[in-house]
């Protein structure tokens, strides 16, 4: 157990300051550093989550114990603060799909914002941290902008790009994330008056836009892969990549930018928007400095060429 309370020991060393500074909340203390040891663990608060990764090959030693014991003794804290979750490849939108009903949230502080998480009743948690540094260059580039964001969850980047002065319109869905959407614009005094909640099938509504130059900003964040009952058809983000960035640039005003992420491992953008549009990847910057997996994403910054 040394071993693994000494690297959580270390990392949080190295991490506590930079998130005290930042007034961050939640992050990544550890991201499977030791193979024995195959585990996520992030910080919210005061709570912890652990993603057990580990696979058939680990089934004989499972070290899962070793981590919550370091937890409790690091962080002084009881079995109540430490969550466990078994993180498992999710097709589609599995990844929404219920696992309790405790409705237990809280509140975490993330830079400008205030933003409620639950650690409990889904896979994830309503925030996803790895998309901590695109929410800050929304936040610094939002001002007088009307902001879309496709496929928006919690619409914890439409928090960010109304603290920055946009109008935004958010559309998922998920009536559940836009509530929780809705919630989030709340706990941060933003006024719901000049901002949009769209419950719809991004795909529906992209195909029933009729305007251009209707935004200067559109971050597009799609699932890998969907199969969900509410859509006709299955998606698949690298396969209809060509139809959602189509969609996404004909309402977009001449100097205007689509930020375009996605989750898809080996993800290869197309040779028709390379070739249509001016496309900058920007994955390095847009990943944390409290991650390891330089892969958690893929980011594009695209505009009019």
């Amino acid at each position: 157990m040394d071993m693994i309370k000494n690297r959580l020991e270390k990392n949080f060393k190295k991490l506590k300051s930079w998130a005290e500074r930042h007034q961050i909340e939640a992050f990544r203390l550890y991201d499977r550093d030791i193979p024995e040891y195959p585990y996520i663990v992030d910080i919210y608060k005061d709570h912890f989550l652990i993603y057990d990764k580990s696979d058939l090959r680990d089934k004989d030693k499972n070290h899962l114990p070793h981590v919550r014991e370091a937890l409790k003794a690091l962080f002084k804290c009881d079995d109540s603060k430490v969550v466990i979750k078994k993180r498992e490849r999710q097709e589609g939108l599995k990844q929404y799909e219920k696992l309790d009903a405790k409705e237990d949230t809280f509140v975490v502080r993330e830079s400008q914002a205030l933003l409620k998480v639950n650690l409990y009743d889904y896979l994830d948690t309503g925030l996803f941290l790895d998309h901590r540094p695109m929410r800050q260059k929304v936040f610094k580039t939002a001002k007088d902008q009307r902001f879309l964001n496709l496929f928006c969850y919690t619409g914890s980047v439409s928090v960010f790009a109304a603290l920055g002065g946009a109008r935004t319109t958010s559309v998922d869905m998920s009536q559940t994330y836009l509530r929780w959407a809705q919630d989030n614009f709340q706990l941060n005094e933003i006024e719901l008056g000049s901002h949009s909640f769209v419950n719809a099938d991004v795909l529906d509504w992209l195909r029933s836009q009729k305007n251009s130059n209707s935004f200067d900003m559109i971050f597009l964040d799609p699932p890998t892969f969907s199969n969900s009952k509410k859509m006709e058809d299955t998606f698949e983000v690298e396969r209809d990549q060509d139809f959602l960035v189509d969609s996404c640039m004909k309402m977009l005003a001449p100097e205007g930018v689509l930020y375009f992420s996605n989750n898809k491992r080996k993800f290869k953008i197309s040779d028709s928007i390379l070739s249509k549009y001016r496309v900058k990847e920007i994955t390095t910057e847009s990943i944390p400095q409290d991650f390891h997996d330089k892969k958690i994403h893929n980011c594009f910054e695209i505009r009019t060429k």
